[in-house]
């Protein structure tokens, strides 16, 4: 068979207009993309005002309390947090998990030793969490070194979840390169075995962590961008409270 001849250029030309169609249909979806995004409308609710001045002196207060007001006005999962951490090479890290409590000690969370926040945390161990409540317009950062709880604690905090969370602390390998959706379906699936089986089974890895507060800083979201900013700094034993600009 013989090859057919293209005119001289026409190749050029039909690879010229697929790149200028490919161009368009990429500016569409951006252009798509930021019309939808700028639709978006942030604290579509009344929000709560806040008065800095009658703030407790420390801060776990007004944590508790901003908690529960959260959880009052119906913030779904107000117990997730942003946890920031940073590798290696100095390049900060995020990932969203849940908040196990918050007392004297600090800001309580867990996880396995051997992940990857968790050899993060090993080799840098301070931290930054953040809560962001949008049915208050609200968001709450803390600031500080990370320190390990004890063995017996760690292994209280697993035993103290469901069955589900035991069954995927022992599927254990956080972090480490999956194989394939089917090797994972084998391991959870004998995990949930176990854990159903075994309720007080221990996993060596898990860790319950603690975020010792240097700083905590309450925002209360203000419909005229009128934002209060009140942070927490502590010195030794000592609370010293400021005003932020928004």
């Amino acid at each position: 068979m013989n090859d057919v001849q293209r005119p001289h250029g026409q190749g050029t030309e039909t690879q010229g207009t697929d790149a200028r169609e490919a161009h368009a249909r990429t500016s569409h979806a951006q252009q798509s993309f930021l019309d939808l995004l700028h639709a978006q409308r942030v604290w579509d609710v009344e929000l709560p005002s806040f008065d800095p001045d009658t703030a407790p002196c420390a801060p776990l207060p007004l944590f508790h309390a901003w908690f529960a007001e959260a959880v009052a006005a119906g913030q779904t999962e107000p117990h997730t947090m942003s946890l920031a951490t940073v590798d290696a090479d100095g390049r900060p890290d995020v990932r969203t998990l849940m908040l196990h409590d918050v007392d004297e000690r600090g800001w309580h969370f867990a996880t396995h030793r051997t992940s990857a926040k968790g050899r993060q945390l090993a080799a840098r161990p301070h931290a930054a969490l953040a809560f962001y409540w949008p049915a208050q317009g609200r968001q709450v950062r803390v600031r500080g070194p990370v320190t390990e709880t004890s063995r017996a604690e760690s292994l209280a905090d697993l035993h103290a979840r469901s069955t589900g969370a035991l069954a995927a602390a022992l599927t254990g390998a956080q972090s480490e390169v999956l194989g394939s959706r089917e090797e994972l379906a084998r391991t959870a699936d004998a995990a949930w075995e176990r854990a159903r089986a075994e309720p007080d089974a221990q996993v060596a890895s898990w860790t319950r962590y603690v975020v010792e507060p240097q700083e905590v800083e309450f925002f209360q979201g203000d419909a005229e961008r009128r934002h209060v900013r009140l942070r927490y700094r502590r010195d030794g034993a000592v609370w010293t409270r400021e005003l932020l600009w928004p």
